[in-house]
């Protein structure tokens, strides 16, 4: 959740000496963009998505079971294509496979607006997860290409926009729905990813003026293929065994959207926590920001920590609606989106730290690939648990696994030839 082409290189210079203006001053469109793409890509997903399953079951009348696949089917989609897709983000430029993300995920919410049975539905959800799976690398990859004092201002810009807009956007597309149906939402959702499509044009267009020295030019005898990319990436063992440990990041995150229904508060009170969550995570990003706090390890322990306190929060909760359970419940919403907001600063700010830069696709796209790998099949054991009666079980091994990732997460991720 990079600029025009691939990671700019950091370079030395005397102390004391002045960052070059132009620098600066491309760093600040950069963020500038990326906070438009945010908001309107976030317009765009959340403002349809989070109508989507009423749609397939009362105007498409599928089944729940049917519905599960075709969202599944755009999560393994954008999950399988990560390290690819990633690696495509070093051979075209951020800014163009930026485009590319945006073309794809226009063409999925434009068929989502025509779609009436499943075979066109499937053909959205391959769509929008092949989309997926290219924007947030490419959005990841021009934060990373800033120089290293305006990279955590803008992954906290980036961040910060995308939560709120996905707080507003459901409200915004309720409204649309109430006015003219799904289709005119997913019409006007293709037209929000157009619109950011044409953000990263802006961005590519504003690059090409650039020196040539400011553009990264592979490592004598790298590969710059696709295939090339990826194997470099599963070759370095030191960012395989980081990115495994930080997997549990995502899972950790993304249950609590299973988790929190589940529980029975209802989906007015589930509606707030996630809100509640959002706010959380959007306020600790000012913090992480300053100091590049997000570079040190104890932070993404912090967050995992977080994360596991926030079930353990749930794990005495029954959803009947007193004060009691919604003050825990709140108290786990804050703890939930903290955590997530801690966790996903410092594991993107240690990547951008760490991968090359004419491979950042690359490293994003595994990362990504890694986790959501542990999610896909985690999920629906956390499902069979809470099905079986054991939610608590469930809540339990959740709350485990915040620590036992701590624990993983002691060393920070750096590169044997870093500094030299």
């Amino acid at each position: 959740m990079p600029i025009g082409g691939t990671a700019v290189p950091v370079t030395s210079r005397p102390a004391g000496a002045p960052r070059p203006a132009g620098r600066n001053a491309a760093d600040r469109r950069a963020i500038a963009a990326v906070v438009g793409m945010q908001v309107t890509a976030a317009i765009g997903y959340y403002a349809a998505m989070g109508h989507i399953v009423a749609h397939l079951r009362d105007d498409a009348d599928l089944l729940a079971g049917t519905i599960g696949l075709v969202l599944g089917t755009r999560f393994l989609v954008q999950s399988a294509l990560q390290p690819l897709l990633g690696a495509l983000i070093d051979v075209l430029g951020a800014a163009r496979a930026g485009m590319l993300a945006c073309a794809l995920r226009t063409a999925s919410f434009a068929l989502l607006a025509t779609a009436d049975g499943p075979l066109g539905l499937f053909g959205a959800a391959c769509l929008l997860g092949a989309g997926g799976s290219l924007y947030v690398p490419a959005v990841q990859a021009i934060i990373a290409g800033m120089s290293p004092a305006h990279r955590p201002v803008g992954f906290a810009a980036s961040l910060v926009s995308g939560q709120v807009t996905a707080v507003v956007a459901p409200l915004a597309g309720l409204a649309v729905l109430r006015g003219g149906g799904f289709g005119p939402l997913a019409a006007g959702a293709a037209l929000c990813w157009a619109i950011t499509g044409g953000l990263f044009l802006l961005l590519h267009l504003g690059r090409r003026g650039r020196p040539e020295a400011d553009r990264v030019s592979p490592r004598p005898g790298a590969g710059t293929g696709m295939a090339a990319g990826v194997a470099a990436v599963v070759r370095d063992r030191t960012f395989v065994r980081f990115a495994m440990a930080t997997a549990a990041s995502i899972l950790l995150a993304g249950e609590t959207t299973t988790v929190v229904p589940l529980k029975n508060f209802g989906s007015n009170w589930t509606t707030v926590f996630f809100c509640v969550a959002a706010a959380a995570t959007a306020v600790v990003q000012p913090w992480c920001a300053a100091g590049s706090r997000a570079d040190r390890p104890r932070v993404l322990q912090a967050g995992l920590l977080l994360m596991g306190a926030c079930y353990l929060a749930l794990l005495p909760l029954d959803g009947n609606g007193d004060v009691p359970q919604v003050a825990g419940l709140m108290a786990a919403a804050v703890l939930a989106g903290a955590g997530q907001g801690l966790m996903q600063s410092s594991v993107f700010q240690s990547i951008a730290r760490y991968a090359p830069p004419e491979r950042i696709g690359a490293y994003l796209g595994v990362s990504s690939f890694l986790s959501g790998m542990i999610v896909f099949a985690s999920d629906p054991v956390v499902g069979a648990l809470f099905d079986a009666g054991a939610a608590g079980v469930a809540l339990a091994a959740l709350t485990i696994l915040g620590p036992v990732s701590a624990m993983a997460c002691a060393r920070p991720l750096i590169r044997l030839d870093q500094g030299r």
